[in-house]
């Protein structure tokens, strides 16, 4: 199969970018990979994995990585997989590169920044206003990916041909691609489901029970509609694999780095030794931050980001943070 894209260029050497890249060479890409770690650049070009991530996973040869940047310029799309954190100076370093206006960006990465509120797409705009741009999110473990599981995404763009091109490189039998217009709703529902995955991993550490965590799930979904309306994205899209899809998966599953956060904390274990323990990103912990801001500034009521924040940036002990929701005056379902 003739890929639409011929090289792309993967910005980040972690398990989701690695996924990404392994489906982007069953489309009939040559992909590369950008990465920091000398170990891991090896590994993928000596060894055809990627053992620190994505361990048993054995990648195609048409995977290559390599830790120079300017590469870039020769790519017809551009995946951004890096830590939330590191997204405006990556874009600007790439920025002082010869990229042409032609190069699609795709934006991979769950959050928002601390002090501007912006998404991540809106980041990358900000070097490169000219670029198409898009987004990728839904219920997808890169442990599952790239090990060819069933899956799904949606990706959204406003420009129909770049979504179209994007579906056809990622879309496959197993891993199904929708698209949408509605960017800020893909980019919110993505970046809140990581708190809500923390609060459903306390109460599963805490053994509170089925009920209490199917609970917890539903009300999340009903607090990421309030906020992420009130942020710019549309309803609907909460309702769909960027948003509910999504949370389901995050909120249960063994591989949900969020989820393992949580129950972490749920354990008694302190922050600092979460972060430690788990040894990569959970893009949750510093989200929880920004989000938490974002919704004071919005004036909009986040009870369940608000006991997660309490737990994670003010020390309240997780079974205290809990019974705090069911303190809560009573409201109608809706509201």
């Amino acid at each position: 199969m003739t890929s639409v894209f011929k090289h792309p260029a993967v910005i980040g050497c972690g398990s989701w970018g690695t996924g990404l890249a392994s489906i982007m060479v069953r489309q009939g890409a040559k992909v590369t990979m950008i990465g920091r770690s000398q170990e891991i650049i090896d590994d993928i070009n000596i060894r055809h994995q990627n053992s620190t991530y994505l361990p048993g996973v054995t990648l195609s040869e048409n995977i290559c990585a390599t830790s120079d940047l300017s590469t870039c310029e020769s790519a017809d799309l551009i995946l951004f997989v890096v830590p939330t954190s590191a997204t405006r100076e990556t874009a600007e370093r790439l920025a002082q590169l010869q990229i042409s206006p032609e190069t699609v960006f795709l934006s991979c990465s769950k959050g928002i920044e601390l002090e501007t509120s912006k998404r991540m797409s809106e980041i990358i705009t900000d070097s490169f206003p000219d670029n198409p741009i898009a987004v990728i999110s839904g219920p997808n473990h890169a442990e599952e990916i790239a090990r060819g599981l069933p899956a799904a995404a949606t990706i959204g763009s406003t420009n129909q041909d770049v979504s179209q091109r994007l579906q056809a490189i990622f879309n496959s039998e197993r891993f199904r691609i929708y698209t949408a217009d509605d960017i800020a709703g893909i980019e919110l529902g993505g970046a809140l489901k990581n708190i809500f995955a923390i609060a459903a991993g306390v109460a599963s550490a805490l053994k509170l029970g089925d009920n209490a965590i199917a609970a917890l799930a539903t009300r999340s979904l009903a607090e990421m509609l309030r906020l992420g309306t009130a942020l710019g994205g549309k309803a609907e899209t909460f309702t769909g694999l960027s948003g509910m899809g999504d949370l389901i998966t995050t909120c249960f599953s063994k591989h949900s780095r969020n989820h393992r956060v949580g129950i972490a904390l749920g354990e008694g274990y302190q922050l600092e030794q979460v972060v430690e323990r788990l040894g990569m990103v959970a893009e949750g912990v510093p989200n929880t931050r920004s989000i938490y801001e974002a919704a004071k500034r919005a004036k909009v009521r986040t009870p369940i980001i608000d006991i997660v924040y309490a737990m994670l940036y003010e020390k309240v002990p997780p079974m205290a943070a809990l019974n705090q929701l069911f303190e809560l005056t009573p409201r109608g379902e809706r509201d």
